[in-house]
């Protein structure tokens, strides 16, 4: 059902322009930040599995292979070869790049697109904007408001969608309220008299661009559930968001729940109950490895077919485009499959659903 499908991967980043060493390879495959104890690898685990046994056949290796075989192979063939082989081999039309990390560590993202062989579209992160706009200087606190909109119209030009990190700069926890036109220069004035304004954490700038996101009128993406160490997991909660989502349904711009894991049980009812609402795959299947079976249907208990979406947020590693992709159309597959074998589904229904949530409803929810 899933074999021949090109994916569009509704989320992703850059990878590494350069060959990470292994130390460094490992961190980049997880979440973490630092390497853990003497004899614990943070390869020894689903994600390193996963890698084993979708990339090591494409570097000419068994499937399975001893990592320390797959890392060797990898340095023999040099980072170019292994991302084309590995991102061409993740079979996507499109990939939906956000643009809010843009270490010159990272390959560009037409770049990554052009390797791939799919078309990329830009995918703007909200917070970024406004540290863009206060970084370039000149910006006063009343002046802020117009700023940020006119730079944020201007950056979403041919742009996919919009993104916020709300739950790394505060969590979800917030009020759902616009703010005012003076809580706007009242915060703005806070953060910009401090000596170093890179990163947005005013809470009230923050509800301020996510709103600004809505008006846009783009799909707006959020990040929920699990990241790196830099976020409260109990603040990431998409439930959390609720009061929020009501405040905005009245004025159906779509609003994607990233990741969602572990709370993703809470995101596909959110997605059920609210008509503008969905469910983003991505960062999930990667990580759990062969436990995407059970987390996969666990997304799929609630939120209906036509709200559920692929990606891979592929991110530093091009093995995590490939294994995204990979344990995706497995899991999904196995999924449906024997949804078909129970007699629960006929089918036809099979193979559209499968069409719907691999590539079709990020199509018609993000223009492609």
């Amino acid at each position: 059902m899933l074999t021949g499908l090109r994916l569009v991967d509704g989320h992703c980043h850059s990878i590494l322009a350069g060959a990470p060493d292994a130390a460094a390879f490992a961190l980049a495959s997880s979440e973490a930040d630092a390497a853990p104890p003497p004899g614990i690898s943070l390869l020894d685990g689903p994600v390193g599995l996963a890698i084993r046994r979708w990339c090591a056949p494409l570097l000419e290796l068994p499937a399975g292979a001893p990592m320390d075989d797959y890392l060797a192979r990898r340095a023999e063939l040099g980072a170019d070869e292994v991302a084309g082989r590995l991102l061409r081999a993740a079979a996507l039309s499109h990939v939906l790049i956000d643009t809010g990390l843009d270490s010159p560590a990272l390959v560009p993202p037409a770049d990554v697109a052009r390797t791939a062989g799919a078309e990329y579209r830009e995918v703007v992160r909200l917070e970024r904007v406004a540290e863009r706009l206060a970084d370039g200087g000149g910006v006063s606190a009343e002046g802020f408001a117009a700023a940020y909109v006119a730079a944020l119209r201007d950056s979403t030009v041919g742009a996919a969608a919009v993104k916020s990190v709300l739950a790394y700069r505060h969590g979800l926890n917030i009020d759902p309220d616009r703010p005012a036109p003076g809580e706007v220069r009242a915060a703005a004035r806070r953060w910009l008299a401090r000596r170093s304004p890179a990163r947005l954490d005013e809470p009230v700038l923050l509800r301020f661009v996510l709103w600004c996101g809505i008006d846009r009128g783009l799909p707006v993406q959020i990040h929920t559930g699990f990241g790196d160490r830099d976020l409260r997991l109990a603040a990431a909660d998409p439930a959390l968001l609720q009061p929020f989502l009501a405040a905005a349904a009245p004025g159906g711009v779509p609003i994607v729940l990233l990741h969602c894991y572990p709370y993703h049980r809470q995101a596909g009812w959110l997605a059920q109950v609210f008509p503008n609402v969905y469910v983003d795959l991505g960062l999930t299947v990667a990580q759990v490895g062969a436990r995407a079976d059970a987390v996969v249907g666990e997304f799929c208990e609630l939120a209906p077919f036509g709200k559920v979406l692929f990606s891979t947020d592929g991110y530093g590693l091009p093995e995590l485009y490939l294994v995204g992709a990979a344990q995706f159309r497995h899991s999904f597959g196995r999924l449906l499959a024997g949804w078909v074998a129970d007699g629960a589904m006929p089918g036809d229904d099979a193979a559209r659903v499968a069409e719907m949530v691999g590539a079709g409803n990020a199509r018609r929810l993000y223009g492609l």
